[in-house]
């Protein structure tokens, strides 16, 4: 939602907002809106993927000065789209700007504000993790923000310009003026210098009735009007030419005092008779209605944890369980389940990406498929629309569900109940992975890796073994917070833009990984949720890339750190025995075991691989294996042999050695 130049209109007319110390109140932010801006405000690169690091850091600085502040935070996101296609030229349209600016930002290295893949995971995990409550609609959230907080007595934060036409006692705060980074102290107490907007300054100053404040809305078109344009410019005074379509609009509803009488004038002005007249008012009174606030849905939620009643066409036909009702209501569960469940349609993102390269959701597809099988169930016969884009278009394909041996025996209703090792199959089956590997892992790692494994497979073009190592060294690296800022830096300095080939394969990772995520969602967490600000940071991966490929040493990342170095030694070793077709009959205790009947020096068993880099992170996980399995007799000699190589690092010379044989993996 949105009336077009609204907000612009107040920004040149400032003395309509009052400047206020805003403290020890409830907010009710538009959570939506605030992830758009707080990204895109902050000056975080968004052409190589994501800053997700420092993206989280902003997040946690926000939700910690509200709380400096005794500010109670309450985060209301939107859901599904909209049944009524009321406004879908309207998303249509913005879905085929988005493709253009994409396309823009890849060719130029400008921002054009394409928000990065998993910006909104990394927002919503922060949230969990700092106990912000949060609430996900079923559908829009513009009209439960404002009815929670009319309820509430208390303001709204967003830059939407919807909340200036709502009837909201307590006003709205423009995220634009809020000054959440520079907290002030009056005497003992913190508070946020902003300002705050209200409808009833904003009727004084214009001279209109409150009444038709929506009237305004619909006639100056908002995202559910598209009327025959009216020259509103002749009715606004020569002195307001550059706002004169609104201003000429204020001006003329100062003549009315009802909204009937303004649209029946409305429709003389547009010469509309009969049932173009009919069509019209009726057009324009959805668009006022959408101002009428119901009784909110999200108090009861928000106190004791009551899902909202679901719309009741959908509840008749039992097509969204409540376990899923209630794990979308927590925003543990992505809305986009509800667009498949009853609408059978699934809208993609476009990240920064060249119009000549594929859809980089091509790649994720089948996972999306897999999960299309876990929804529909039964109704094989049913197809999802995925709308995508192709070249510069928007287009959309009916795309069929997959069904395995194992999802055809699955029960929507029931399927959180499953077993666990019922579930694990089904996902890892979706990944094209084994288990037994994975448990290698630490819990959190092993839903990245194996989405690194079926990326690796998947993507177009594949992806080479540097743009592999980057990625996971990425994942390994300790401090990403730091070296992404000096990266950048020197990224900046250099004037450096990235690499079109280089941010397509990474954001084909990043999808499917985003819809692993998904998946791993519905089937209720049979691998742990990874914590996504850590998988990626889109400067610092790209610059390894660079690195590696002008065959610059990559000391100043492992050289103290041992720890990274086994780490991604073991995940590489992983991600190769993984997606290796040749090795795929053996089990994972085989495929270990033929690494240590080999020696050190025979690297005759190491064809099968890629370079030298896998070959030592085959050693040195079945070494790590070796230590794991070892009785109790064998594990006094290992202490034995740990003493002894403490006592050999004393020598310097063999330290250096070491060091350099760490180093060399890269």
């Amino acid at each position: 939602m949105g009336v077009q130049g609204l907000a612009t209109l107040l920004d040149n007319h400032r003395s309509i907002y009052r400047d206020v110390e805003f403290r020890r109140s409830r907010l009710v932010i538009d959570g939506s809106n605030l992830v758009h801006l707080l990204y895109f405000e902050s000056g975080l690169d968004q052409n190589h993927g994501g800053e997700y690091a420092a993206f989280e850091n902003l997040i946690e600085r926000f939700f910690t000065a509200l709380r400096t502040c005794e500010v109670e935070p309450y985060v209301v996101l939107d859901g599904g789209s909209d049944p009524t296609d009321k406004k879908l030229e309207t998303v249509m349209q913005r879905a085929e700007q988005q493709i253009e600016k994409a396309h823009r930002a890849a060719v130029d290295g400008g921002k054009e504000n394409i928000l990065p893949v998993l910006a909104m995971w990394v927002f919503k995990q922060r949230l969990f993790r700092l106990k912000v409550p949060i609430a996900q609609c079923f559908g829009e959230a513009d009209r439960e923000i404002a009815a929670l907080a009319y309820e509430w007595q208390c303001p709204v934060l967003s830059n939407d310009s919807d909340f200036y036409i709502f009837n909201l006692p307590a006003g709205m705060v423009p995220i634009s003026y809020f000054q959440w980074a520079d907290v002030n102290q009056n005497g003992s107490k913190s508070y946020i210098p902003c300002k705050r907007y209200y409808t009833s300054s904003f009727c004084i100053y214009f001279e209109i009735q409150h009444q038709l404040l929506p009237t305004f809305a619909a006639l100056a078109g908002n995202d559910y009007v598209k009327l025959q344009k009216i020259s509103w410019v002749q009715f606004a005074p020569k002195a307001n030419k550059p706002l004169s379509r609104l201003v000429g609009l204020l001006c003329w509803l100062k003549d009315f005092e009802v909204p009937q009488e303004a649209l029946e004038a409305a429709m003389e002005l547009m010469g509309a008779k009969n049932q173009k007249k009919e069509k019209m008012l009726q057009s324009l009174s959805v668009g006022i209605e959408e101002y009428q606030l119901p009784p909110s849905s999200l108090t009861e939620f928000f106190k004791h944890g009551v899902v909202p009643q679901f719309p009741e066409e959908s509840q008749q036909v039992g097509l969204v369980p409540d376990w899923i009702q209630l794990a979308v209501m927590q925003a543990r569960m992505t809305a986009d389940i509800l667009d498949v469940l009853l609408l059978h349609s699934m809208s993609l993102s476009s990240p920064v990406s060249h119009k000549d390269l594929p859809s980089v959701n091509l790649t994720s597809r089948p996972l999306r498929q897999v999960m299309y099988g876990l929804l529909l169930g039964k109704k094989k016969s049913v197809k999802v629309e995925e709308c995508d884009r192709e070249g510069l278009q928007l287009k959309c394909t009916p795309i069929k569900p997959i069904f395995s041996q194992h999802t055809q025996q699955l029960e929507l209703n029931s399927l959180h109940e499953v077993e666990l090792s019922v579930r694990l199959k089904v996902l890892l089956e979706a990944l094209r992975v084994q288990e037994e590997l994975l448990n290698v892992l630490p819990p959190q790692l092993r839903l990245p890796v194996a989405v690194t494994c079926y990326w690796c497979i998947r993507a177009r073009p594949p992806p080479d073994l540097k743009l592999l190592k980057s990625l996971v060294l990425g994942m390994c690296l300790k401090d990403t917070l730091r070296l992404s800022a000096a990266v950048e830096a020197e990224s900046r300095c250099c004037h450096q833009k990235a690499d079109t080939d280089v941010a397509h394969a990474f954001s084909q990772w990043q999808v499917c990984m985003k819809d692993s995520m998904h998946l791993n969602q519905l089937l209720d967490f049979p691998l742990p949720e990874p914590d996504t600000a850590g998988l990626y940071q889109g400067m610092l991966v790209h610059q390894l890339v660079h690195m590696m490929r002008t065959g610059r040493r990559l000391k100043r990342f492992l050289k103290t750190d041992q720890a990274t170095v086994k780490r991604y030694r073991d995940m590489l070793f992983i991600v190769h025995q993984l997606r290796s077709r040749k090795v795929s009959k053996f089990s994972a205790g085989e495929q270990i075991a033929k690494a240590q009947r080999q020696p050190l020096n025979d690297h005759t068993n190491l064809q099968l691989y890629e370079d030298e880099d896998v070959a030592t992170a085959i050693r040195s996980l079945a070494r790590v294996q070796e230590e794991l399995q070892l009785d109790d007799q064998l594990m006094v000699k290992t202490r034995y042999r740990t003493k002894e190589r403490r006592n050999r690092c004393n020598k310097v010379e063999l330290t250096r050695k070491e060091e350099r044989r760490g180093i060399a993996l890269l």
